[in-house]
């Protein structure tokens, strides 16, 4: 580790802080660390490491990526591959993840196992790492055979390369399908599934959740603050350093309707009587669901950390506040 860090020594002190992923042996935090759009070249090394180092001291000790994080795509885990050194691997969980375009021509996207193989060892030479902790397939591909996928998943586990297999953004029916594959071909099984899941948008606890208990699949949510329209940024308009404003951005200006501002302007009050922020109480309310294991957040900086765990201080909703904020994100 770096002569000039030390991780806190109280970092494991948030009793109740830690998650078991469904049935199988590994636990995450409440608070993960996603590197989806701020770990990129725009951004400077001091601030990702000082990230980095809050996140740890604060407990948090998964931290998330993609092969084609960036912007430009590969350059978040080539910083995070800089970062590591300064840190205590065995008590990390890194993941990152394939199935979005790469490279060009037809084996750098999708599912196949050239692609996700392939993307395994371009990642790991980014990240300086002999593995990772969790290897995802990224999105579903209906084109290439479950077998296959899942079979490229199972040789990373079995080569050591990654310790665990995950899949994301898959519903409930494609997850029970790929489970069912997995069973059969006696194949490494997924630990964890990663989906959006927030506020604003529910539908895996009707579609997927129940198919994830059932089968004890952990669930991490990325989005819990919807990029964003989960917090009092743009209850105002849109500000100038926002994700909206940035050209890499995948948030909108269309996507910041007036029902939209409307929802979180309400949802912002009741945070507030609640004293928390609008992020600190959407990120509560998804980890009200046992179901859920980890809520994956973006920060742009270090106090960003802090106010993110703090929103586990008060984590409690009754009734009559759940039943309220049905009413709303409904309105």
């Amino acid at each position: 580790m770096g002569e000039n860090y030390a991780p806190s020594a109280t970092r494991y002190d948030n009793d109740g802080f830690f998650r078991r992923c469904g049935r199988s042996g590994l636990r995450l935090p409440a608070i993960s660390m996603g590197m989806w759009h701020n770990f990129g070249d725009q951004v400077k090394d001091d601030n990702c490491r000082a990230i980095c180092r809050t996140a740890l001291d604060l407990g948090i000790t998964h931290f998330d990526l993609a092969n084609n994080y960036g912007p430009p795509p590969g350059s978040a885990e080539r910083r995070m591959g800089k970062i590591i050194k300064d840190l205590p691997r065995d008590e990390l969980v890194i993941s990152t993840k394939a199935g979005f375009y790469m490279w060009p021509g037809p084996y750098g996207d999708h599912g196949s196992r050239k692609y996700l193989l392939a993307s395994l060892d371009q990642s790991l030479r980014r990240l300086e790492l002999d593995y990772v902790d969790i290897y995802y397939h990224h999105r579903p591909d209906m084109d290439t055979p479950r077998e296959e996928t899942l079979g490229a998943l199972d040789q990373a586990v079995r080569s050591g390369k990654a310790l665990y297999a995950g899949i994301s953004s898959y519903n409930g029916q494609q997850t029970d399908d790929m489970l069912r594959v997995v069973k059969y071909h006696g194949l490494s099984r997924p630990v964890i599934h990663q989906h959006y899941y927030n506020m604003f948008d529910r539908s895996i606890e009707h579609d997927l959740l129940p198919i994830a208990d059932e089968a004890g699949l952990g669930v991490i949510a990325f989005c819990p603050l919807a990029q964003g329209l989960l917090t009092d940024k743009y209850l105002d308009g849109i500000p100038s350093d926002s994700r909206v404003a940035a050209k890499h951005g995948a948030l909108r200006e269309q996507d910041v309707t007036d029902r939209v501002r409307t929802r979180a302007a309400r949802l912002n009050q009741h945070a507030k009587q609640r004293g928390q922020s609008l992020a600190q109480m959407a990120l509560a309310w998804v980890l009200r669901n046992s179901r859920v294991t980890s809520a994956l957040t973006g920060v742009s900086r270090p106090e960003q950390v802090k106010e993110n765990v703090a929103a586990l201080t008060n984590a409690h909703f009754d009734e009559s506040e759940l039943k309220l904020i049905d009413e709303v994100v409904s309105s």
